[in-house]
Order: structure tokens, then C-alpha cells, then sequence
């Protein structure tokens, strides 16, 4: 196993969440390298317009707003006849290894690749790694890059997508205000207690109940690179979970949820985790109630100071 963890139990966990993956949940540049000729794995490229600059050799493009929604609702899930079609275009395989690459400029583009990984695993793909670090990491171990773009050859495919590791709006509106599960809220301190919204968003606040754990906890101090050793009793007693309970991370538009998400189940090797793509642009859209929520005059307050 190439990834080992503070606590005995998550050892276990991950070798778990590993099992299934050529190379475990992620992989160092170094790692990638050495075994690329044996694993021969799909490389994606989620950097959109960077990947004509340099990719690793052998890569396929696959911007990252490929797998988003539109710009009123980022976070909205894209119709599986949709996610099916952009697959075979780049002629992806069900049983293949998957290898993700992100830019790596900062903790928040890791948001990226978690979301694709999971968009992937959601779809039937198992065998999922993202490149820890990203690009800037691979560059950085004076790795070799290409500028020749790599037209691939369509696949036929036909994919459901997995409700699973998904919570839709109405479902954590439901569990916020019944406690059935624990929300965990990714984003900053200022939109988790309402002094800052995202554009799209009809009102800032945070879900009833929820728990806030920023997403940048799971990274070292100025890293790109996830924590590959989690120390997930110390991260339930953060956030309060029990055994057995339903965990719901939620953002924004489930981009740094998606961190949050990947890091407790596919690192921490945590039960029951699951993402509500949607967060709160959807959330607050659809007119639930919310908690955090400022009153007109702190309102107007932010909206003066620029802070929504």
C-alpha cells in the first residue's frame, strides 16, 4: 500500500478505498512516472487552455467546466446522456486506470479533480487516481511535458448515473432540518456565517444545523497537494460524527465540497459520505430555509462593502 495513515483504522480504510485502483485515490509525480509504461493509464488534463502550453505526455484535455453546470448553478449535475457523450468522445473505457490532472496553482484547484473523480467514480469508473499536486507538482520533479495534442480514438458507452455518493437539493433540505445526517459546510469562515455569498447565490447563509469545516485543513500550509495521511478520528471529533452517521459535505457549488468529500471517503476511508453537488447556490435558489442568514442592515452592510 503506498499511502499509510496516523490511525491504525484509517490504514484500514484506505487500503480499502485503494483496492479497487491501480495506484490508490492519488499518486506523486514520481510514482506516475515510474510505472507509466506498466499501468499505461488514461491521463486526463482538466486545465482547459493551459494544456496547449505543456501536459504530460500522452494526456487527454478534458476542461474542467466540461463537468459543470452553467454559470447560474455550477454546481448542477450535467444529464448522464451528457456525461456519456463527452466520455466516448475521449474514448474512455469503464475498465481502464483513470489518472487526473489538475493545475495545482493552490488547495482550491484540487476542488477540480476531486470533482471529476467523483463525477467518474458516480458513473461507473473504478479504477480513479488524481496526481497529487497537479501539474506545477510534476514540472516541479523536472518531469517530461509535451505540447502535441492527443486527438483520442471515440468509445461506445453506456453509463447510469450512481445516487450513491449524491444528496439532490430536496434530500438535504430534508436531513438539515430533520438531523438525519451530518452536513458539513467546506467553504470560509465569512459565507459559512453569512458575510459573504457566492455571485450566484440568491441569499448568503448556511444550511440549519450544518458543521464548518474548511476544506483547506486537509493541505499543509501553502500546498497544492492533499494530505495523503489523515488522522480521521481527530477529524470526526472536529466535526462531531458518530458511527453510522450519514455525512453530507456541501460548498458553494461543490467544487471545494468535493475536497471535503474525497478527503474523508476515498482518503479517510469514511463510511456514508456523500456530496451535494448542488450546495448552496441551489439550496439558497430554491427557497429553503437557511441559518447564518444576515438582516437587512448587515446586509446592505456587505452589499456597500463589496463582500456578495
Amino acid at each position: 500500500m503506498k499511502f499509510l495513515s496516523i490511525a491504525a483504522a484509517s490504514v484500514i480504510a484506505m487500503a480499502h478505498a485503494a483496492a479497487a485502483s491501480t495506484f490508490g485515490p492519488l499518486v506523486t509525480p514520481q510514482e506516475l512516472a515510474s510505472s507509466l509504461d506498466e499501468s499505461s493509464p488514461v491521463i486526463i488534463d482538466i486545465r482547459g487552455d493551459l494544456y496547449a502550453e505543456g501536459h504530460l505526455p500522452g494526456a487527454l484535455s478534458a476542461p474542467y467546466g466540461q463537468f459543470r453546470g452553467p454559470k447560474t448553478n455550477p454546481g448542477q449535475i450535467l444529464e448522464a446522456r451528457e456525461l456519456e457523450s463527452l466520455y466516448e468522445s475521449l474514448g474512455l473505457q469503464l475498465n481502464e486506470p483513470i489518472v487526473i490532472v489538475y493545475e495545482g496553482g493552490s488547495s482550491s484547484d484540487f476542488g477540480a479533480a476531486a470533482r471529476v473523480y467523483w463525477t467518474l467514480k458516480s458513473t461507473g469508473f473504478e479504477d480513479l487516481t488524481i496526481l497529487n499536486g497537479g501539474y506545477r507538482a510534476w514540472t516541479a520533479a523536472n518531469l517530461p511535458t509535451s505540447k502535441d495534442p492527443v486527438i483520442p480514438v471515440p468509445s461506445e458507452l453506456d453509463i447510469t448515473f450512481s445516487q450513491q455518493w449524491t444528496v439532490t437539493t430536496d434530500e438535504a433540505a430534508e436531513k438539515a432540518l430533520d438531523g438525519s445526517a451530518l452536513l458539513v459546510d467546506a467553504r470560509t469562515t465569512e459565507f459559512f456565517e453569512g458575510d459573504k455569498k457566492h455571485p450566484a447565490a440568491a441569499r448568503p447563509g448556511a444550511a440549519p444545523g450544518a458543521v464548518n469545516y474548511v476544506f483547506a485543513k486537509f493541505f499543509d500550509s501553502g500546498s497544492a497537494a492533499i494530505q495523503s495521511r489523515i488522522d480521521t478520528d481527530a477529524v470526526k471529533e472536529a466535526i462531531g460524527l458518530s458511527e453510522g452517521d450519514e455525512v453530507v459535505a456541501y460548498c458553494n457549488t461543490g467544487h471545494w465540497a468535493a475536497i471535503n468529500w474525497f478527503a474523508l471517503s476515498e482518503v479517510g476511508g469514511i463510511d456514508n459520505v456523500k456530496l451535494y453537488p448542488g450546495s448552496m447556490v441551489e439550496y439558497s435558489q430554491a427557497g429553503h430555509r437557511m441559518m447564518n442568514t444576515p438582516g437587512l442592515f448587515k446586509n446592505l452592510k456587505n452589499q456597500l462593502l463589496g463582500d456578495n
